[in-house]
């Protein structure tokens, strides 16, 4: 049986611009810094090294890696961080050469203390290991890997054992797609419902409400923010946001005074047909302008492609329903996330291991499912919609240009969403019957098309764009 992975692993709050490249690592040090404080090791170190390997050393800086260390080892949270306070700790530390450590003793920590290795770890492409010395004898070394959606392991952890998806502990063992539809057709239940049971194991129903609450209320507040932001992107590629000059023109006078009323307020304005993809269009930049800005947004299944998903649910909300509300926004995420967790258990989430097509292929086809079953579709034309939207974005290449998630990143958000609520609209004028090939069949060739990719094409910068279009060009 497979290990469980909660819609809450999928949808998580953090800092952008990358969950591999930023949440990853900033985690990573983390728990290091507790495996210090297990080994009563802590209160002896008085130096420390980081050496990043792979994808996280070829795109690390552009991904901002290297701040997220920092952040990570000054004991600093991704998800309740105030934002304001990022570039005065990542300052103070560079400025002064010392880190308040895990916010509790002050060592001497200058920045070359990060070194960035262009060559790959045999295990993962994300690969980084942390090392603490007492008076230059070493103490400690530990080497974390990054897989994507701010997922964190060690090599050993495949040995530990996890929570098993069986009958025993929980109602509904999922795997495979398959699996998901014959329990929905069996139990006569949407997705949503069948991955609420299993959720269900793990948290009461107002701890699931409070978390997907919080979850939708940080994605609002992020296309919000990127909507009502302008200038330029941070990185060195001045790249303009689009959002909001977007967001001017589509909003036009209408009056509002924070993120709910927002919504209320797009509602109430007569959106032309031909504005409908526009809308859409705002929604997925905005949040990529924010994620890239170091802002905090929900990874979908991860941050670079974060916009898909509130795009497509805020297309529901104010185009779809404008009665809709937080039991249509639950199901939502609810569906969604099982979606991504079944990519992830047969392939992979990680641009570094899979290129764009396990980022913004995966998200494009968690929003078609869930859109799919908000404007009554079944279980299975769900599914149809997943399949369509990945099928569609296979063999999608990672080739940001200067290792910045601008450029095409932010772009492919919007083509990302438009592409799931198409698909989500071809499904349901689909006999499911019909279909020749099934979402686990689209799934198992997204990865063997990710294991034949070049690596140069896996978030190295070392391919496509990124080569042909240097950032002295732009």
């Amino acid at each position: 049986m497979s290990q469980f992975i909660s819609v809450f692993d999928m949808l998580k709050i953090g800092v952008g611009p990358s969950s591999s490249h930023t949440l990853g690592p900033w985690r990573a040090a983390q728990q290091w810094i507790s495996k210090l404080k297990e080994s009563s090791c802590f209160l002896w170190v008085d130096e420390i090294k980081v050496d990043l390997y792979g994808s996280l050393s070829l795109t690390g800086r552009g991904h901002a890696t290297d701040s997220a260390i920092l952040l990570g080892l000054s004991g600093t949270d991704p998800e309740f961080i105030p934002i304001e306070e990022i570039d005065t700790i990542i300052a103070a530390v560079k400025d002064s050469s010392l880190l308040y450590l895990n916010n509790e003793k002050m060592i001497s920590f200058p920045i070359d203390n990060i070194q960035f290795n262009k060559e790959f770890l045999p295990f993962n492409p994300n690969g980084m290991t942390f090392t603490a010395f007492q008076n230059k004898e070493l103490i400690s070394k530990e080497t974390y890997y990054s897989i994507g959606g701010g997922f964190i392991i060690q090599e050993d952890d495949l040995l530990v054992d996890e929570i098993e998806v069986t009958k025993q502990n929980f109602p509904y063992p999922i795997n495979r797609a398959v699996q998901l539809e014959r329990y929905c057709e069996q139990e006569n239940l949407a997705i949503s419902e069948i991955v609420l049971q299993n959720e269900l194991v793990l948290n009461t129903t107002a701890k699931i409400d409070d978390k997907l609450h919080r979850i939708w209320t940080t994605m609002l507040e992020c296309m919000y923010i990127g909507c009502h932001t302008k200038g330029v992107l941070p990185g060195g590629l001045s790249v303009k946001r689009r959002a909001f000059d977007t967001h001017v023109k589509l909003i036009k006078d209408t009056q509002y005074t924070n993120p709910e009323d927002w919504i209320r307020a797009i509602r109430s304005t007569e959106v032309k047909f031909r504005e409908i993809l526009k809308w859409v269009s705002c929604f997925a930049l905005s949040v990529n302008e924010v994620n890239a800005s170091l802002g905090r947004v929900v990874t979908a299944p991860t941050n670079g492609s974060a916009g898909v998903v509130p795009a497509v649910l805020m297309y529901y909300l104010v185009i779809e329903n404008h009665e809709a509300n937080f039991e249509h926004i639950k199901k939502f995420l609810l569906t969604a996330g099982e979606i991504a967790s079944i990519f992830k258990k047969n392939a992979t989430i990680s641009a570094a291991m899979g290129g764009c097509q396990a980022e913004i292929g995966v998200s494009s086809a968690m929003a078609a499912a869930a859109l799919t079953e908000l404007l009554g579709g079944s279980a299975a034309q769900c599914l149809v919609a997943a399949e369509i939207a990945m099928e569609h974005h296979l063999g999608l290449t990672c080739d940001p240009i200067g290792g910045l998630v601008q450029i095409p990143c932010i772009e492919r958000n919007a083509m990302g969403a438009i592409k799931a609520i198409n698909a989500a609209e071809m499904a349901l004028e689909t006999d499911p019957k019909e279909v020749k090939v099934p979402l686990d069949k689209v799934i198992d060739t997204m990865w063997e098309t990710a294991k034949d990719m070049n690596k140069n094409y896996k978030e190295t910068s070392e391919g496509g764009l990124a080569v042909t279009v240097r950032m002295v060009d732009c």
